[in-house]
Order: structure tokens, then C-alpha cells, then sequence
């Protein structure tokens, strides 16, 4: 019998590879990871289709698919999330239509593309010192922690991207429903870094005759232990869909079954220039820092075991609006929030986010864009809420700055990004301060390899 061919092999240890990348550690887990992205995603989603016409079903099945395959590449819960600068602009700019979305998203994946493949997007990783990585990290998390709590104290008008009046206390949508949501959340989450139903009680050596004592404490033990497990965040999305149809049971007859029509989108020359200008010039830097290189520091940090590259990473976003942008579908990229997000609710492995792909391709195939009737009933607290703990664990992936000079270098380049609502003004402050620092040691006689700093076992 003739030994298989290593084209064969190749195969067969792909196919392998998916099937672990995808295997989830806990399907409750795993579900309530899911919900993490979530605080992100419907409201850009949501405003971008009630204000500007976003074909919805077109975009749940093309997102939905980027995170299956996403999921099964990297085995980790990569998020995929709406590129925000293209958003906001679309969002503040009457004139900045679908074809102007469209082609800002097809330029900066094919920007992006470009940089993965030559190789310039490794050298930048290697040159951009962590504190500066984690400087953007914090600006991000905070950001989203900050949006957060607007969202949860202030009736919003998320096609308009405003704030109204303050949240009534009662109601489906009030401030008391939020505030029992963030602490049930609170409870079983807690601050660790693993999730709740993976804790484990000291154990307790008795005798060999048990006591009614023990018994007792066997049974706490038990109770907390299911308590614990809980779906936090699965369990207040779930409240928010039931709310949804309680402030408007008529939302139901507003489905209409069968998917969107998928269409090519028709983008002229002054489209493209538009698109390029406002929103590919804006958007790329919050790409190549938020959306490639700090999504590459936080997944090492989170997964040490497993192997990313920024190179892959810039080449998944790139691909990613060069398919889906000529039909329509939301420019997306990676989110270090979202990632953040998915792992402190309890996500672990591919199989979360292709969880929520799967999910996503059913209410794209079979309700279409006739779920903005429904989402746009959907608590905004609650999302406020799932989006107030993924911006703290992003921000907390900051807290690794052991030296006052790193913590120097981060806190300047969060407060100008803050400050300034700029991730690329944040980083250039952070990187002309840290090259400042080094030439001051160097004047102080440290050697000239010690001004630029990069741990080499870090992977590129």
C-alpha cells in the first residue's frame, strides 16, 4: 500500500487543526462569550441601517461568515466588528452614503491587505513599543467603558448618535434594570480572569464517616458551583429580546421571512474619493493599531499557547471588505475590545464565535433586514451594560506596565487619544515621548541597544 502523499498529510492535519480550533471547552461558556461583542455591535449595526439604509441581512451573513472562518483560523474567540471611524463618519455626514461606507471599507482592506503581505505590518509591531500598544488599549477600553454608562444613564438616539433625556429609573429600558444587570453580572463574574463555572472550592479531606456537617457544606459547595456557572451576559441578552417584544409585541408582525436581497453595490468616482478621504484616511490607523497590533498583544497575552501573527491578522481584515464590501456589507475589521469582551465572559475557543456566526447566518437567511424592527425595540441599557465590562477587561490588559516610565509613556498616549477622540494622535504623542525618554538615557551613558527596547520571543 502506498504511503499517503504529503499533499495529503497537508489536508488531513488542516482539517485536524480546524476541528480543535473550533472544539469548545463549555458550550454554556462559550454561549456567554458570545454575548460579548454584542455591546459593540447591534448599536453600530442598528444605527448605520436606520440612518443610512445598511442592508442588515446582507451583513449577518457576511459577519456571520467572517466568524466561523475567523474562529475556525485562529481558535480563539477573534471578534468581528464594525469598523467605528467609517461609522461615525457615516453617521455625522449626511453626504456619506452606502457607496461611500463600501468603498472606504474595500480601501482599507486592501491597504491593510497590502501591508500584511510585504511585510510592513511585522516591521511595525516590531518597532512599536508595548507601552504605546497598551497606551491605545486603555484609550479603547476606556472609551468604551465611557460610552457605556451613557448609554445606561441617558435615553439615546442611536441613528443620530445622540444623547436625549436622562434614563427614567423604571421601566423595561431604566436605570433599575441596568443597575440589577450590572450587579447580577458582577456576581458571578466577578474580577477573575476565568470564568466562574470554571472555579474550583478547596478541597476538604474528611473522615471516613461523613458528617451531617459535611453534608451540608457538600451541598453549598454544590449550589455555589451552579450558581456560579451561570451565563451572565447570555442570560441578560435573553432578558433583553423578552423585554424587546414586551415594549412592542406587534415588532412580530413586522418580520418579513426570507433573506435580503444581495446586491452589488454601485460606487462612482467621486464615491470612491469620498470614501478614501473621510473615511479610509481616519479609520486606518485605528485598524493597523486597534484592529491588527494590539489584537496580536492582547490574544499572546490571553492565549500564550497559541500562535497569531500580525501579518494573518492584517490579511483576515483585509479580505474580509474585499469580499463583502462590493455587496454591501458593513466594513469590519478585528476589535481587541471585542476580544477582550468575549474572554471575560467566558470564551475560550473558535467555537465561541462561531457560535455566533451560525446565529448570525440564520437571522440573515431567514428574517433579513426586518430584524431592525426588532433590535430597534432592544433595551440600549443592556447593551450598555455587556459594553461597560468588555471596555474594563480591555483596559485592564494595562496594568503589565511595571516601571514609571512605561506608565508615563501609556497614560500620555490614552489621554491625548481620549482628549483628542484619536487613536493615531494618541500614538504619535506616545511614540515621540517614548523616543524621548530613550535619547534622555542614552545622554545618561546607558548603551545604544538599551534605547530601543523589544522582547524578541514575542510573536510577529
Amino acid at each position: 500500500m502506498a504511503p499517503p502523499s504529503p499533499a495529503a498529510d497537508s489536508s488531513s492535519s488542516t482539517v485536524q487543526k480546524v476541528k480543535r480550533n473550533l472544539v469548545m471547552r463549555s458550550t454554556w461558556a462559550e454561549l456567554n462569550g458570545a454575548m460579548g461583542d454584542l455591546g459593540t455591535y447591534i448599536p453600530i449595526v442598528l444605527s448605520l441601517t436606520l440612518a443610512k439604509h445598511l442592508n442588515l441581512g446582507t451583513t449577518l451573513i457576511f459577519t456571520g461568515f467572517y466568524n466561523i472562518v475567523t474562529g475556525a483560523i485562529y481558535g480563539v474567540p477573534m471578534p468581528v466588528q464594525p469598523m467605528k471611524s467609517i461609522a461615525a463618519v457615516a453617521l455625522a455626514d449626511p453626504t456619506f452614503s452606502v457607496p461611500e461606507i463600501m468603498a472606504s471599507g474595500i480601501l482599507t482592506g486592501a491597504t491593510l491587505l497590502v501591508l500584511g503581505v510585504t511585510g510592513l505590518m511585522q516591521l511595525a509591531y516590531k518597532l512599536i513599543p508595548l507601552c504605546v500598544v497598551r497606551g491605545i488599549q486603555l484609550a479603547q477600553g476606556l472609551s468604551f467603558a465611557l460610552t457605556a454608562v451613557k448609554y445606561v444613564r441617558k435615553v439615546q438616539d442611536l441613528p443620530k448618535s445622540t444623547s436625549l433625556e436622562k434614563r427614567p429609573w423604571l421601566g423595561f429600558d431604566g436605570l433599575i434594570l441596568a443597575t440589577l444587570c450590572v450587579c447580577f453580572i458582577v456576581i458571578i463574574n466577578g474580577a477573575d480572569e476565568d470564568h466562574g463555572c470554571h472555579r474550583q472550592e478547596p478541597d476538604q479531606v474528611q473522615d471516613q464517616e461523613v458528617s451531617r456537617e459535611t453534608e451540608v457544606r457538600s451541598k453549598m459547595r454544590k449550589i455555589r458551583r451552579v450558581f456560579f456557572s451561570l451565563p451572565s451576559a447570555f442570560l441578560v441578552f435573553v432578558l433583553g429580546v423578552v423585554l424587546a417584544f414586551v415594549r412592542r409585541p406587534r415588532v412580530m408582525h413586522e418580520f418579513r421571512f426570507g433573506p435580503s436581497a444581495i446586491e452589488v453595490v454601485k460606487m462612482s468616482k467621486h464615491a470612491w474619493r469620498q470614501g478614501f478621504i473621510k473615511g479610509t484616511i481616519p479609520q486606518l490607523p485605528l485598524s493597523i493599531l486597534n484592529s491588527v497590533i494590539a489584537v496580536c498583544k492582547l490574544s499572546s497575552d490571553l492565549f500564550p499557547g497559541k500562535d497569531f501573527s500580525v501579518t494573518s491578522l492584517s490579511v483576515t481584515v483585509g479580505l474580509m471588505n474585499l469580499v463583502g464590501g462590493w455587496f454591501g456589507a458593513m466594513p469590519c475589521c478585528h476589535g481587541a475590545g471585542g476580544l477582550a469582551g468575549q474572554y471575560k465572559f467566558g470564551g475560550r475557543s473558535g467555537g465561541c464565535v462561531a457560535l455566533l456566526g451560525a446565529a448570525k447566518l440564520v437571522m440573515g437567511f431567514v428574517l433579513g433586514s426586518s430584524l431592525a424592527h426588532f433590535f430597534n425595540q432592544f433595551p440600549v441599557g443592556i447593551l450598555g451594560v455587556l459594553l461597560l465590562f468588555a471596555g474594563i477587561e480591555l483596559a485592564m490588559a494595562s496594568r503589565d506596565m511595571n516601571t514609571k516610565e512605561d506608565s508615563f509613556v501609556m497614560l500620555i498616549c490614552t489621554a491625548v487619544s481620549l482628549v483628542g477622540s484619536s487613536a493615531a494622535l494618541g500614538f504619535l504623542c506616545g511614540m515621540i515621548v517614548f523616543v524621548l525618554l530613550k535619547l534622555r538615557d542614552w545622554t545618561n551613558g546607558k548603551p545604544l541597544n538599551a534605547i530601543w527596547r523589544h522582547d524578541p520571543n514575542e510573536q510577529v
